[in-house]
């Protein structure tokens, strides 16, 4: 007997960013009920699927009733009766009743929430965890830990240029293990900036600290890291976000600390390269400049050349790249494309092309646990999760943990 949509239901909850984003409940003939919600980016790349807010001043024009209008009334009359473990079939449908190229009509939010209600309710339906009925027996491994310990760039109150500096956690014998260090970074690094800087201000659960520079940035990552014990095992990342420090008209990117022609900045970032262990550099360059990450993944051979903005997790932007040979890290962001059907077609081909994944989740991030199920079901290298400390981001965290003790 199958496991058919029998209703789906959906209310309006508020984000780990104070913002209204859509919760649906979706239940079966046969019993099962789940609860899956939408997560939200700030940065955004212009070829991300639409989430469709009310506008209005209510919660300031990001109030989500119509979405919830739309899930319990046209998303929900389409799906009934379909079998949830149909993903494939249940993403199309939301698809082709939405109708347009980037989910204006319905909302990102509103179809992805139902989309990920189905992937949980087939899982349950199919007597597995999340993890495996995405990525088969081969879902075996745990992503590397990826965190923003320090902010800055557009949305921080930092004076750094960058949007996040990443610490990169790779060679602990578990996933536990690493998890563990970056708690102890973590604590050694507030204890360090409430000594020198006084109160702390934080963007996102990262630090956003009155740093002078990237390389004092990168200095006190890896001093915390030794100091933590753990300094083999730590590498450094950046979030360029170079989108929100582009200048269209005059072709030139704003930093903080200075204006920098393309070339300028890729000799910055191989400077970079070759003083600190950077191992991994997303966005560095606008989101349609594929000439401009090719140039740059051929002057840091080794390094993870990530596109974010560039490919928003959609096959279509991805195949641009690789046609370009513009990076070799795709980003995924399961709401940026919309449904969870497109973005395992989206991981799926950029393994067909080498391409290493980092899982990423949103700063306006839910208590929904299923990306860490996602990310071990894709196979990612990395797993984007923010610092540990809040709930959104502990919920990850304490599933890939969950996750690791199945998989003894």
């Amino acid at each position: 007997m199958e496991h058919v949509i029998k209703k789906i239901l959906a209310i309006e909850i508020l984000n780990s960013k104070r913002k209204p984003t859509v919760e649906v409940q979706l239940t079966t003939n046969r019993g099962i009920r789940v609860l899956a919600s939408a997560p939200s980016g700030t940065s955004k790349g212009k070829y991300e699927a639409h989430e469709l807010y009310d506008g209005g001043q209510r919660y300031h024009g990001f109030g989500t009733k119509k979405a919830v209008d739309i899930i319990n009334t046209e998303i929900n009359d389409a799906l009934i009766g379909l079998d949830v473990m149909n993903q494939k079939l249940i993403d199309e449908t939301l698809i082709h009743l939405d109708g347009t190229k980037n989910k204006e009509r319905l909302g990102g939010n509103s179809i992805l929430a139902t989309s990920i209600a189905a992937a949980k309710a087939g899982a349950l339906a199919a007597n597995i965890p999340v993890y495996r009925y995405i990525g088969g027996l081969g879902a075996r491994k745990l992503p590397d830990i990826a965190s923003t310990v320090i902010s800055g760039g557009a949305f921080s109150p930092s004076g750094l240029e960058f949007e996040d500096y990443i610490l990169i956690l790779n060679g602990f014998s578990t996933f536990s293990e690493s998890l563990e260090a970056l708690c102890d970074i973590r604590y050694l690094m507030e204890k360090l900036f409430s000594k020198r800087f006084g109160g702390l201000l934080e963007d996102g659960g990262a630090l956003a600290a009155p740093l002078s520079s990237s390389q004092e940035a990168f200095d006190i990552m890896l001093q915390i890291a030794r100091e933590a014990g753990c300094e083999k095992q730590a590498f450094l990342g950046l979030d360029v976000a170079a989108s929100e420090l582009y200048d269209y008209k005059n072709h030139i990117y704003n930093m903080k600390s200075q204006k920098m022609e393309k070339e300028e900045l890729i000799q910055y970032y191989v400077n970079l390269c070759k003083t600190y262990p950077l191992i991994y550099i997303e966005d560095g360059f606008e989101q349609d400049d594929f000439k401009g990450f090719a140039a740059l993944k051929k002057a840091v051979p080794g390094v993870q050349i990530v596109g974010d903005d560039l490919f928003v997790t959609n096959i279509e932007r991805l195949k641009l790249g690789i046609e370009h040979d513009s990076a070799n890290t795709l980003l995924f962001k399961i709401n940026q494309i919309g449904t969870v059907t497109e973005a395992i077609q989206a991981a799926l081909y950029a393994k067909e092309h080498k391409y290493d994944i980092t899982a990423s989740l949103r700063s306006g991030e839910t208590n929904d646990e299923f990306q860490a199920d996602l990310a071990v079901g894709i196979g990612a290298k990395q797993m984007k999760l923010g610092t540990p400390g809040r709930g959104e981001r502990n919920a990850k965290y304490n599933r890939l943990l969950a996750i690791e003790q199945e998989l003894i």
